[in-house]
C-alpha cells in the first residue's frame, strides 16, 4: 500500500515521469524552476543534449519500460565563444551527471541553470564556470521570468562571475584587458606631463581658455595705456627736452 501511495503520488506530480521533449515538461515546473537531473550525450554548438532520468521507485520502476531521447539544453544567458564547446567536450565526459535548473522554455529547447558535481558533496554552476574563464558573455533572455526571485539571483551571480573574468583578464577578456591597460598607463604618462609648470603649459591655457584669453589682452591695453600716459606727462617731456639739448652740446 505504501509503495502504491508513493507511485500514485509520483505520477500525480509527474516525478517518475521521463521526459523526451520540452513541450512534455508541465509548465508549472518552468514556473517554479524545478530542478532535474540528467545524463550527458553530448555537447553540440546548439547546446547539450541531456537524458532526462527521473525519480525511480524500488521494484515498480525496473518493471516500467522507460522511452530513450534526449532533451537540447541551452545554457540560459551565456553567449559561448568559439573555444566554449571545444572546453566544454574536453572538460565534460559522456555520461556524466548533471542536473539542470529549469528556467525557460525556447521552441525546441529549454533554458536551464546547470549544476555539476565536484567533489561529493560540492556542486558548481557550469553557467558561471563559463563566465569566471573568460568563454562566453552574459545576455539577456527575453523569454527569462524576470519577476521570479531565482532569476534575480541567477543574474546576481552571473555578473560576480564575470566581473571576476574582466578583473583577472581570462578569456576573452585578456586583450580588453591589455588595452584598457595601455590606455591608463598613457593617460598617467600625459598626465604627468602636463602637471608641469612649464611656459608651453601655460601659453596654452591662453589660448584654449577664451576667458584668459580676453583677460590677457585687457591686461596688456591696460599697460599699455599707461605707458603711454606716462610717457607723455609733462616731466618725461622736460627730462626729454633737456637730455636733447645736452646732446647737441656735446655735439
Amino acid at each position: 500500500m505504501a509503495v502504491t501511495g508513493l507511485m500514485v503520488l509520483g505520477r500525480s506530480i509527474k516525478l517518475t515521469t521521463k521526459f523526451v521533449s520540452p513541450s512534455n515538461i508541465p509548465l508549472d515546473f518552468i514556473r517554479k524552476n524545478v530542478k532535474l537531473r540528467g545524463r550527458l550525450h553530448r555537447v553540440t554548438e546548439r547546446g547539450l543534449e541531456l537524458e532526462h532520468i527521473p525519480i525511480t521507485i524500488p521494484l515498480i520502476s525496473r518493471w516500467k519500460s522507460q522511452p530513450y531521447e534526449v532533451l537540447l539544453i541551452k545554457i540560459a544567458r551565456v553567449e559561448l565563444t568559439d573555444a566554449g564547446p571545444v572546453c566544454l567536450r574536453n572538460e565534460l565526459r559522456p555520461y556524466r551527471t548533471l542536473w539542470f535548473q529549469l528556467l525557460a522554455r525556447e521552441n525546441l529547447s529549454l533554458l536551464c541553470y546547470l549544476l555539476m558535481n565536484r567533489g561529493m558533496y560540492f556542486t558548481v554552476s557550469l553557467n558561471e564556470e563559463i563566465l569566471r574563464r573568460g568563454l562566453g558573455r552574459t545576455v539577456l533572455i527575453k523569454e527569462l521570468d524576470h519577476n521570479s526571485k531565482a532569476y534575480w539571483t541567477i543574474h546576481k551571480n552571473l555578473l560576480r562571475a564575470e566581473l571576476e573574468a574582466v578583473r583577472t583578464g581570462a578569456g576573452i577578456w585578456k586583450e580588453e584587458i591589455e588595452k584598457l591597460n595601455h590606455v591608463e598607463k598613457f593617460k598617467d604618462s600625459w598626465r604627468e606631463i602636463w602637471t608641469k609648470e612649464n611656459p608651453f603649459k601655460r601659453r596654452l591655457s591662453w589660448r584654449l581658455n577664451p576667458e584668459k584669453e580676453s583677460y590677457y589682452e585687457k591686461l596688456k591695453q591696460q599697460s599699455e595705456n599707461y605707458k603711454s600716459k606716462v610717457s607723455n606727462c609733462t616731466f618725461i617731456l622736460k627730462v626729454r627736452e633737456v637730455l636733447s639739448h645736452v646732446k647737441l652740446g656735446r655735439r
